[in-house]
């Protein structure tokens, strides 16, 4: 069948990954965002000068997807296929399409999100060995915590001295027998309307479900801005995932990392 002729490509079809502008793939980064519908780790990466490499994918001489690589920043010695996103028409090429990005752009590590299946089956089938890095949470249910001797108020340039002045309304203190026990905030440079909440609760206040209570609040903080909270931590830090959890966030997927097998595209 004709390639024109929608989902069924002609074997011979030429398939190509080829270096290309970030004007070039913007318009199908709006459609994986619309298909991920969750928050998006490195969504912003791509407006960093630099830190990215575009590639445009083609069957024949028709536009099939994109490819993103990660370049620098946290990459800059670990480059990552950190992307990849095909449209739906040419899906029985996802394969083919893929081992062409892994060829044109040399990297032989992936990084995703597992809640983004196109390149987790990528990673399943290219990388025999993936490791965890983040376990990823959604916000699942409201909690009513209110600790004796506790008390949450919005951050100060004396509390968050790092922090932009605009930004200290979405940063937060508990403070526990009118002592500073813990601070937090969300974080925007994501996709929007989800933020991500991190916090930290000094030692000598830990066990006293002060962190499950910050997190609620700045949960509280982020609904208002009109904004959807969104979360994440190590795996072994058993700590933060029971703080988590105990405030009402569901694990929804984890960040994972592998490592293409030598041969293995070809």
């Amino acid at each position: 069948m004709d390639s024109g002729s929608g989902g069924c490509l002609n074997s011979r079809v030429h398939l190509s990954a080829k270096v290309a502008a970030l004007e070039q793939i913007v318009r199908w980064r709006d459609l994986y965002r619309a298909e991920m519908n969750c928050q998006i780790i490195h969504d912003s990466i791509h407006s960093r000068p630099g830190w990215t490499v575009e590639y445009i994918l083609r069957a024949g001489d028709k536009p099939a997807g994109y490819g993103s690589i990660a370049v620098a920043g946290p990459w800059k010695k670990n480059r990552s296929i950190y992307e990849f996103f095909v449209l739906p028409q040419f899906r029985s090429q996802l394969f083919d399409l893929f081992a062409e990005l892994v060829r044109a752009c040399g990297v032989s590590r992936i990084e995703t999100q597992s809640n983004d299946v196109l390149l987790t089956s990528m990673l399943h089938a290219f990388a025999p060995s993936t490791k965890s890095e983040s376990i990823l949470y959604y916000d699942k249910l409201t909690t009513t915590f209110a600790p004796a001797d506790a008390t949450f108020r919005v951050a100060t340039v004396a509390d968050q001295p790092d922090v932009p002045v605009e930004q200290l309304p979405s940063h937060g203190v508990v403070e526990y027998k009118g002592r500073v026990a813990g601070k937090g905030g969300i974080l925007f440079h994501y996709n929007r309307p989800y933020g991500d909440i991190y916090m930290e609760v000094g030692k000598e206040f830990r066990r006293r479900g002060l962190g499950s209570f910050l997190v609620q609040e700045l949960k509280r903080v982020c609904y208002e801005q009109g904004s959807v909270p969104a979360a994440r931590c190590s795996p072994k830090n058993i700590a933060s995932r029971s703080t988590l959890q105990k405030a009402g966030f569901v694990p929804c997927g984890h960040i994972l990392i592998g490592s293409i097998a030598k041969g293995r595209p070809g």
